[in-house]
């Protein structure tokens, strides 16, 4: 069952994708009846901030699955894949848009005023600015990586806003000033923005390429781990710990035996505390996957304390 913290979490991302593909179906019209390069290239940056918005939204949902069931399903395989085809689907159109604004520099056409085009970017902006914040709060509020580096792809997305208000200002500049040189600006602003997007497309390749999953804490490490977990009231024992890497923090995925004779109130209640404590003690730790189960009198490390743990009402042991 997803938890409160993932809900939050994914409905910033799918706020997200859905502001961006929203802005770049408005600047795309725009930008077709405003015939501006910069502004169809803005438009195709944030159509591919949505695609990378799909990716981490892929991502995040993995990091739900225990190690253990990402590996037997065969999910981290195919997170890797759709990653880097969604990657490169962003290079595709960063190709296509740098061809497209590099014929419209040398093209002749008549420039024509684009004040609305202006009006639509500045919207864009602000758009942009108040999803960056909300992703950013949030994502510090909840500790979440994945959510933070989302967030400063929202501010990169600015900076592209910006080189097209630059050049679509430039052709409006040109229209008044009758500055036909100045009308040159619109494309190269395009050209710009789509060297951006390949930034963008090159990133999101090499972070699925490098994005493992892998089993990293040493024994002694994770022997710190288990002694915290211990130590918090409801467990009984520690069954399996096991954590991988993602980028500079780790997720750890935990299995807890608990009194079989408890609530599954109690039973989350003591989850909970477990994945607090381990947040709380080991900061390069981001997340905590917890799995409760009865404590089993067929374990060897049963001993001669079971009919007494068996007679308990509750958690406390």
């Amino acid at each position: 069952m997803k938890d409160e913290r993932f809900q939050k979490t994914e409905l910033a991302v799918w706020g997200g994708i859905i502001g961006h593909a929203a802005l770049a179906c408005l600047k795309g019209i725009v930008g077709i009846m405003a015939q501006s390069s910069a502004l169809l290239a803005d438009a195709a940056h944030s159509a591919s901030r949505a695609i990378a918005s799909s990716a981490a939204r892929i991502r995040l949902r993995s990091d739900q699955q225990p190690p253990e069931e990402l590996h037997a399903q065969g999910s981290e395989k195919n997170v890797s894949i759709a990653s880097i085809l969604l990657a490169i689907v962003v290079l595709i159109i960063g190709v296509e848009m740098g061809i497209s604004a590099i014929n419209a520099l040398g093209s002749t056409q008549e420039h024509t005023d684009k004040n609305y085009a202006l009006a639509v970017l500045g919207l864009s902006l602000v758009v942009k600015e108040i999803m960056y914040q909300y992703v950013n709060r949030m994502g510090k509020q909840m500790g979440s990586q994945e959510l933070i580096a989302n967030g400063r792809g929202h501010r990169s997305d600015i900076y592209s806003t910006i080189v097209a208000l630059i050049g679509v200002f430039g052709t409006t500049l040109a229209n008044l000033l009758h500055v036909s040189s100045l009308s040159y600006l619109d494309p190269i602003a395009g050209i710009i923005i789509s060297l951006l997007i390949l930034k963008m497309g090159y990133s999101l390749v090499k972070e699925a390429l490098h994005r493992k999953q892998e089993y990293v804490l040493q024994q002694e490490d994770a022997d710190d781990l288990i002694a915290v977990v211990q130590l918090i009231k409801g467990v009984i024992t520690v069954d399996d710990l096991r954590a991988r890497e993602h980028g500079h923090y780790v997720v750890v995925s935990v299995k807890i035996s608990v009194n079989p004779r408890v609530s599954v109130w109690e039973g989350h209640e003591v989850s909970k505390r477990v994945k607090q404590q381990l947040m709380k003690r080991f900061h390069h730790v981001s997340d905590v996957y917890v799995h409760v189960a009865p404590y089993d009198a067929g374990y060897p490390y049963k001993h001669s304390t079971d009919s007494e743990l068996s007679e308990l009402p509750s958690v406390i042991h």
